[in-house]
């Protein structure tokens, strides 16, 4: 439920509303932009009477909201939200370049493509040190000295790191060490660990699950603002469908969808969507003409020898070109990267 405020609203009838709220339990989600000020009520609002409201001088109006996800609703929040990350941003004018490799190898591996990915535009490193793999025989990652080598290329270059985390008992060394904390696409109904990030004020990069419908993604960053931490940035990386050519179905049509129903900035993976990488320019470029905040590419130095994933990552080379590309389609958006 929101009420809708008056622009010129008494702070004395502001107050009111708000009380009104606690008194009932509930929590108070307040918006205010250049042209509205929204107080979203936030739980079972069920028995809450509208009429209650309607009384009050400055209210507009109660509206009731319909959708299960509430903080995450753009309805309650009607701007887009843009997240800082140090001093770059994911949302807005600018568009986000997430690159690097799927697995940290070795410094000498991530040093070079941190390097080669800056060079070509990119503003953030990726990297896997705790890898969750389908496979117990696969190649699992670093680990801790993985997480030690992103910190080093960070230092050499500049790039913010984003890094998933797996488990909750790591939660501490990436709140220190990690500039965006990515939750997979296996973890996106883990909800104790959803709870454990929103506790946080870290950028949460959280991607949409296997199977997972697009209200099921928002549900889970609404676990996720529940907590208290509202800096997320969802990522559509390809769902399973009967389609087996490519690795997953990459949902093109889930970006305008989340962003007609939530002010989230949303991203694309287009390397893990299709699995091949012939497939990720093409799929990129695709992404920002429909509207995608950004992109999260897997870029590799030698992706015949990759210890993961080597079958979708593209060379450096490869990537300058796939950034030259989407940077014309940005400008006709008016978006830069």
């Amino acid at each position: 439920m929101i009420v809708v405020m008056k622009t010129d609203a008494d702070p004395d009838d502001v107050h009111t509303v708000k009380s009104k709220i606690s008194d009932m339990k509930l929590e108070v989600y307040e918006s205010i932009g250049l042209n509205y000020h929204l107080i979203g009520i936030v739980g079972d609002t069920s028995k809450v009477d509208a009429e209650s409201f309607t009384g009050i001088q400055s209210v507009k109006k109660v509206i009731h909201v319909q959708e299960p996800y509430k903080k995450a609703s753009r309805l309650f929040h009607p701007e887009d939200s843009v997240i800082s990350v140090g001093d770059k941003t994911i949302g807005g004018n600018k568009l986000a370049i997430i690159a690097g490799p799927c697995s940290v190898e070795s410094r000498e591996q991530i040093i070079h493509v941190a390097e080669k990915v800056k060079e070509a535009g990119a503003g953030f490193l990726r990297g896997g040190a705790f890898k969750p793999r389908t496979s117990p025989y696969s190649f699992q990652g670093l680990k801790e000295e993985g997480l030690e080598l992103l910190k080093y290329a960070r230092e050499k270059t500049g790039l913010p790191i984003v890094v998933e985390l797996m488990s909750q008992d790591k939660l501490d060394l990436y709140e220190r060490d990690v500039d965006i904390i990515q939750i997979g696409a296996r973890n996106m109904q883990n909800f104790e660990l959803l709870k454990a990030v929103g506790q946080t004020r870290k950028p949460i990069l959280l991607k949409r699950g296997l199977s997972a419908t697009i209200e099921e993604l928002l549900m889970a960053a609404e676990y996720i603002m529940a907590g208290g931490n509202e800096n997320i940035i969802l990522c559509e990386r390809g769902i399973r469908t009967f389609e087996n050519y490519t690795r997953n179905t990459l949902d093109l049509s889930a970006i305008p969808a989340i962003k007609k129903s939530s002010h989230l900035p949303v991203i694309v993976d287009p390397s893990h969507a299709s699995g091949i990488w012939w497939m990720v320019e093409p799929l990129a470029k695709a992404a920002v003409a429909v509207g995608a905040d950004g992109i999260m590419v897997e870029v590799h130095n030698d992706p015949a020898n990759a210890l993961c994933d080597g079958s979708q990552s593209i060379k450096p080379e490869k990537f300058k070109h796939l950034v030259d590309s989407i940077r014309e389609i940005a400008r006709i958006q008016n978006r830069e990267i």
